[in-house]
């Protein structure tokens, strides 16, 4: 499943169970929730999401702070900068609980129907649910925004959606998807996650085009005022129409939120230092460890907290472009790895605040180590002569050097690669058999990013590689990364607990072909391909954790990423205005679920002589 943000809940009345005349269609279960694999945890009749507080205050404003610019207002698309926080605006059939993996329940659905063999799934709508101008959310709404999303949205949407076969609405309430198979154990789940859009709104409206208006919502808030590219206001809706359902009690508790978009990482750290944003989580350990000492954290005004969580952490590193000939030989992309001094940028950069990064589903049960067992070899030896032999005889490991930044056994190993592949060291420059020199450039959105890169740059040097380091706005960034239009870049692949169509848009040949996807590395491998669709159809997770450990070793081995690092907790910054449930989740936190505490909101105005 999509590991999205920790959003939007669930939603019912004080009961989801229907009236005892309501009977599930002959051949199928009717279910006040969804689970991928397994059953969902919290009964029919549950309140609220166990991480949040059913008596939470409502009210106050938040000021939150993001990096770069927007042009529109449709995020479903691949043209335009979307302004992020509209999402929070929409609402989905099914609200996911942070604290169960894989699990769903009805939201804007009262009830969900489907079928014992999974060949379908039914939604039937609350007649409650309604847009922001008033309107009723209907099945047509559904429908049109599916068959939407399939043709004019992001190239993801092709590969989430494939396995459905059509979609149809069963009156103004009800809405059934068929499958062309029933193997795709996550598909009614992924349908239920869609967000859904007002279809009267985009009647003689371009969906393709970026959005210069808001379109109206079913979710919490409504933007209130904006300045396209500076700043966006949500206002929470007063009426809004799940505020007592389980799936909405206790959360979207700010009257306000307010987003200011700044063009460089360095003055949105001020502007938070300066009171003008609230919250922050930073993901730069050196901004951790130096940069909070400032008057208003010496006086107890800006609180810092490490929050553990227990999330896969996926896989960050410098992703290379297969598209580019440099990279097409996985000699000349093992000997980038090789070049990556981790312990030295760890102990000089970091403060040891990391850990090395090994698996594409680190820090989860579902990452591969040592050798593939009988259950993985079945899954591997169809494609033993396309995969590396090292994979079925050797572990999978990464240089760990001394820390001293003098890594020559590495680099003497990188060159012995580089040479293997047909490279040569002329002039102290690494050139091919025509000559030219090994020159690419890798493409960064942040300039707080140029502190890794460039150390990485140096020890490139050493092998005689020219790399340079190309840093552009956020905006200009995402229109090069759709495009694929990029030497190397650092990227993040996001997992979740049970992952499952979105392989497809990380790794498939088919998204490798599609611009705007996010296979930005270009594998189009049909080995990745059939481990993809073991996940996709794994019926239980003892199968599910065999085809994710098989296809980690095989994305592994490849080398198409220089892995780095990744951190089991949240560093958060915040004004000591908020109050937040003292219970555990497993995503750490949920913002959703915090409010603003009116008596430490006064006391922080009258201590900073401010509105805090």
């Amino acid at each position: 499943m999509l590991p999205l943000p920790r959003r939007f809940l669930l939603a019912a009345g004080p009961t989801l169970l229907l009236p005892a005349t309501a009977r599930a269609t002959p051949g199928a279960v009717r279910s006040h929730g969804l689970a991928s694999i397994g059953t969902p945890a919290l009964p029919p009749d549950f309140t609220h999401f166990p991480y949040a507080d059913p008596a939470a205050p409502k009210g106050g404003q938040v000021r939150l702070a993001a990096l770069g610019s927007f042009d529109s207002f449709n995020p479903f698309i691949v043209r335009g900068t979307a302004a992020t926080p509209v999402i929070q605006t929409f609402d989905s059939l099914l609200r996911d609980n942070s604290n169960e993996p894989g699990v769903a329940y009805g939201h804007l659905a009262s009830t969900i129907e489907l079928a014992n063999d999974r060949s379908w799934v039914a939604f039937e709508l609350r007649p409650q649910a309604r847009f922001s101008d008033d309107v009723p959310v209907t099945a047509d709404d559904v429908v049109w925004t599916f068959t939407t999303l399939l043709d004019q949205g992001r190239p993801f949407y092709r590969a989430y959606y494939a396995d459905v076969d059509k979609v149809s609405a069963d009156g103004p309430g009800r809405v059934i998807f068929r499958f062309k198979s029933s193997g795709n154990r996550e598909l009614p789940l992924i349908l239920g996650e869609m967000s859904i859009l007002p279809r009267h709104f985009w009647q003689g409206r371009d969906f393709s085009r970026p959005l210069p208006e808001p379109p109206p919502g079913s979710g919490p808030y409504k933007v209130d005022s904006f300045a396209l590219g500076r700043t966006i206001g949500l206002a929470r809706r007063a009426n809004w129409w799940a505020a007592d359902l389980p799936t909405g009690r206790g959360l979207s508790n700010f009257d306000a939120i307010s987003t200011e978009y700044f063009r460089d990482a360095t003055v949105a750290m001020e502007a938070f230092k300066a009171g003008q944003a609230d919250f922050r989580e930073e993901n730069i350990a050196k901004n951790w460890a130096t940069g909070y000492d400032f008057p208003a954290v010496q006086k107890g005004l800006v609180i810092k907290r490490e929050i553990r969580h227990h999330l896969p952490t996926g896989m960050q590193g410098f992703a290379m472009n297969l598209r580019r000939p440099v990279f097409a030989d996985a000699r000349v992309r093992q000997a980038m790895a090789l070049a990556f001094d981790f312990e030295w940028m760890n102990k000089t950069l970091f403060y040891g605040a990391y850990t090395r990064t090994r698996s594409y589903f680190s820090n989860s049960d579902l990452a591969s180590s040592g050798l593939p067992d009988a259950a993985e070899r079945a899954l591997l030896d169809p494609w033993a002569d396309r995969l590396p032999a090292e994979l079925f005889t050797t572990p999978f490991s990464l240089p760990v050097t001394d820390g001293s930044g003098n890594n020559r056994a590495q680099l003497r190993a990188a060159l012995d690669l580089l040479t293997a592949a047909g490279w040569a060291v002329v002039q102290r420059r690494l050139v091919d058999k025509s000559g030219q020199p090994m020159r690419f450039a890798i493409l960064l959105p942040d300039p707080g990013y140029e502190r890794v890169a460039l150390p990485y740059v140096q020890s490139l040097d050493k092998l005689g590689i020219t790399a340079e380091v190309r840093t552009v706005d956020p905006s200009q960034y995402q229109h090069l990364l759709d495009s694929f239009d990029y030497d190397m870049t650092m990227n993040v692949f996001s997992e979740s607990d049970v992952p499952g169509n979105e392989l497809r848009d990380y790794w498939s040949s088919e998204a490798a072909k599609s611009e705007g996807s996010e296979n930005v590395i270009g594998v189009a491998d049909p080995a990745v391909d059939a481990l993809v669709e073991k996940i996709i159809t794994a019926t239980d997770r003892a199968s599910l954790i065999t085809a994710c450990r098989a296809l980690d070793r095989v994305l592994l081995w490849g080398w198409y990423m220089v892995p780095n690092w990744h951190l089991s907790s949240h560093r958060v910054a915040l004004w000591d205005k908020f109050g937040w449930p003292d219970l555990p989740t497993r995503a750490g936190f949920v913002f959703d679920a915090w409010w603003i505490d009116p008596a430490r909101a006064r006391a922080l105005a009258a201590a900073s002589g401010s509105g805090g």
